[in-house]
């Protein structure tokens, strides 16, 4: 059975008043300031990285599939953007339960997978990789134990390097599984990752940290209400996915992202009555669809709020090229779970009835 690493010091309830010293989401604040550091750390590997991955991936790949839950699936679907538009080949996204409950034999032949797991102990990630190797897929583990089962599954593993995690919701972890995604990426082709563009994400995320005031401003917004929608489009998905699944986690709010193209056909029907929506946007291909998006979910009712350096934008991150704009955009994500969960009396270290690692 994997191991069930629970978030220490989180005795406080959710929504007990406050024991004299206790500091809801002190663990997760706390990691949530690593994360420069962390960052640094693995961009100093870069070229080592790089090349690993050049000499695994070879010739004749046909495409990549990843496979990941929760936290490290969002980090996957920004990661499926990076490679497709650097591998010019397709990517998508494995179904575990194909492997392990339907024991389907797929051919792998010509494939990467990349398999991502922050403790590397998810058993359906392990036998998938293992199942995908032995059908011909070379494979890379990305994960933060370098002795975990994922590791020893794997032909070549990406070590995060991030330190221990300790609160349930994952933040540094998540970060440097995005930047992980974006180096591996750079194996493959030019995706505007310059060693000048990827040595300013560390001083860029800790500008975002030292100014944490907008994202108290938006947990106000939020507070009292029980559902979020956050937009997104391109290399945004993904981090808009993780912005609703950190709110989930950490203050039982019903989140749920959409791309702004998906939104369109149907969902957006459900905009009128006011329902707050996040939208996420960088200057680049895909911003003017989010602010069209907007506009229409304005007219509807919707009650939105724009995150990004673009205009009219609620709270902003850092410019630069959009390759790495999701790092910024889910790190005030995390900020704005963590002040709404201060706010609504949660304590975001160990959220109710949630564990580390999760068996499916």
């Amino acid at each position: 059975m994997p191991r069930q690493a629970q978030a220490q010091g989180s005795a406080q309830p959710p929504g007990a008043p406050a024991q004299a010293g206790f500091l809801p989401g002190r663990i997760m604040a706390a990691e949530m300031a690593e994360q420069p550091d962390r960052l640094a750390g693995l961009l100093s590997r870069r070229h080592e990285i790089t090349g690993q991955v050049r000499s695994l991936i070879g010739t004749g790949l046909v495409g990549t599939v990843l496979v990941a839950r929760g936290s490290s699936d969002n980090a996957a679907t920004c990661g499926a953007y990076m490679l497709q538009m650097a591998s010019r080949r397709p990517v998508s996204s494995g179904s575990p339960s194909v492997h392990t409950l339907y024991r389907t034999n797929v051919d792998f032949s010509g494939y990467l997978v990349v398999a991502v797991s922050q403790s590397g102990q998810t058993p359906e990630i392990v036998e998938v990789v293992e199942r995908a190797r032995s059908a011909g897929a070379r494979a890379i583990a990305l994960t933060n134990d370098l002795d975990s089962p994922l590791a020893g599954a794997a032909e070549l593993v990406v070590g995060l390097e991030a330190g221990e995690e300790r609160s349930i919701p994952a933040t540094k972890t998540v970060t440097s599984q995005i930047l992980a995604f974006a180096l591996i990426s750079s194996a493959f082709g030019d995706i505007g990752l310059s060693d000048q563009v990827a040595g300013r994400l560390p001083a860029q995320v800790a500008q975002v940290l030292a100014d944490p005031a907008p994202a108290e401003d938006l947990a106000g917004w939020l507070a009292g209400s029980d559902r979020l929608a956050t937009v997104a489009r391109g290399l945004l998905y993904g981090a808009a996915a993780e912005v609703a699944l950190k709110v989930e986690e950490t203050t039982s709010v019903f989140a749920h992202a959409f791309s702004a193209a998906d939104l369109r056909h149907g969902p957006i029907a459900a905009a009128s009555g006011g329902l707050p929506v996040l939208a996420l946007a960088h200057p680049g291909p895909t911003s003017a669809d989010v602010a069209d998006v907007v506009a229409a979910l304005r007219r509807r009712g919707a009650s939105t709020r724009l995150a990004g350096p673009v205009p009219a934008s609620d709270i902003t991150w850092p410019e630069g090229p959009e390759i790495l704009a999701p790092v910024l955009a889910v790190v005030r994500g995390q900020q704005l779970a963590l002040a709404l969960a201060r706010l609504t009396g949660h304590n975001p270290d160990s959220p109710s009835g949630l564990t580390k690692v999760t068996a499916t």
